[in-house]
């Protein structure tokens, strides 16, 4: 396939309510790959057919309302893998093989609040994924994880960092555990973008009364192997249209290109 190969990722929370949605980003974005997250549909009901029309091959992995993950792609799937070894046995990880490159759709947990058991779910969840990060990185492939890590990796990924301290999702412990993605050798895709673009938030509270670009933190992320580090365009945004949109969800679209796949 010539040119760029463009894979995009979205929380929708709720596939159902964001439907109208997602059939415009299909039709208007045309990406090769569409990662969605928080899908809260059992598989049985998954839209596969009404999905299937639009071109795509589909993998789902889905829960009665809530959590659920589903790829959809262009190119058949070569291999398939719900999950990982430790990950708490929701459906919160989907991971593919597509023209020989692994691509992987995380939802990774909220964490609710500190000192709670979903904070300390959150936390093993975090470990789990290290593990099958190292291993995967340990064949030297293409890999990418995209998706809602529901961490805000740095102060810079939030507009109220000070508001926020010590609070999910800026806790120390939960940025040593995504830190901990990256010193295994992954590369958070939008860190290397030019500072110009701004801090790339594509997440904003529902409960402020309008939208305003510049509240919102960064918590959905694109990573990269380095293999999909030198495959990569260096080119990626956030679809920030989609969450002004009526009923859209409290996170925005993120974009990520790569050269010929």
């Amino acid at each position: 396939m010539e040119g760029r190969f463009s894979l995009v990722s979205w929380n929708v929370n709720s596939l159902r309510a964001r439907w109208p949605l997602v059939i415009a980003l299909l039709e208007q974005e045309k990406p090769d790959i569409l990662l969605l997250q928080e899908t809260k549909i059992e598989d049985a009901i998954f839209p596969e057919e009404a999905l299937g029309d639009y071109g795509y091959n589909l993998l789902f992995y889905g829960q009665k309302s809530y959590n659920g993950v589903a790829i959809l792609s262009k190119f058949p799937f070569e291999e398939h893998q719900r999950g990982f070894p430790g990950d708490g046995g929701e459906a919160r990880y989907l991971e593919v093989v597509v023209r020989g490159r692994r691509i992987a759709n995380l939802y990774a947990p909220n964490g609710q609040a500190v000192e709670t058991p979903a904070y300390e779910r959150k936390l093993s969840f975090y470990a789990a994924l290290r593990e099958h990060v190292r291993v995967r990185l340990a064949s030297k492939d293409f890999f990418v994880i995209a998706g809602d890590s529901n961490v805000a990796p740095t102060d810079a990924d939030v507009y109220n960092p000070q508001e926020l301290a010590g609070q999910v999702p800026c806790t120390e412990p939960e940025r040593a555990a995504f830190s901990a993605l990256l010193e295994e050798g992954m590369t958070d895709a939008f860190r290397t973008l030019p500072p110009s673009l701004g801090p790339c938030f594509t997440w904003w509270d529902y409960r402020r009364r309008s939208f305003d670009p510049t509240k919102g933190r960064r918590i959905d992320q694109v990573l990269l192997s380095p293999q999909a580090l030198e495959e990569s365009a260096g080119s990626g945004n956030v679809l920030l249209a989609y969450r002004t949109l009526p009923r859209p969800s409290d996170h925005a679209p993120l974009r990520w290109e790569f050269g010929d796949f």
